[in-house]
């Protein structure tokens, strides 16, 4: 079991506009489907500050093994989630990234412009999601196969990997 955190990156969301967090509902089905728990939810606006400020509270606090974002990843002028991320984490996982998107091209061409990345700080995994609820759906499948075994390896569970004789 792990735990997770939701952070939604939304103006709307953050100023009460928004009635319903449905991005933030598939998260925390998907993350109940895979017998995690979640243990944080927070909304801010679209400012990078505030979500790099989120982000480090939620990791070097060890609060979550894993964080998901969703929203802000697009190419609105206001879209600066990708950057906020970029500049907390420590290593990035591009395959996450790219599998996610490449499961969204092949549901709409639209996935192709998700500039969502995935990295890690300390021993939490960090995902950024688009804030669709579809698409949310969509990148967690593409990757839930993996995410179990990704926070084994960040905590320090999983010993060296060596190929089958």
């Amino acid at each position: 079991m792990f735990s997770v955190a939701i952070l939604t990156v939304s103006d709307k969301g953050a100023r009460g506009e928004r009635p319903e967090d449905l991005s933030a509902q598939a998260v925390r089905d998907a993350a109940l489907a895979w017998g995690a728990r979640v243990v944080a939810y927070a909304v801010v606006p679209d400012e990078r500050e505030e979500i790099a400020r989120q982000l480090r509270e939620w990791c070097d606090g060890g609060i979550a093994d894993l964080v998901v974002t969703t929203g802000g990843t697009g190419l609105a002028p206001r879209d600066v989630t990708p950057e906020a991320t970029l500049s907390v984490i420590e290593r990035l996982v591009p395959g996450m990234a790219e599998i996610m998107r490449a499961a969204g091209v092949a549901k709409t061409p639209q996935a192709m412009l998700s500039r969502g990345v995935v990295g890690t700080r300390r021993s939490t995994l960090i995902l950024n999601l688009p804030g669709s609820p579809r698409g949310v759906r969509e990148s967690l499948e593409a990757v839930a196969g993996v995410l179990s075994h990704a926070v084994e390896t960040l905590r320090g569970e999983v010993g060296e990997h060596r190929a089958p004789p």
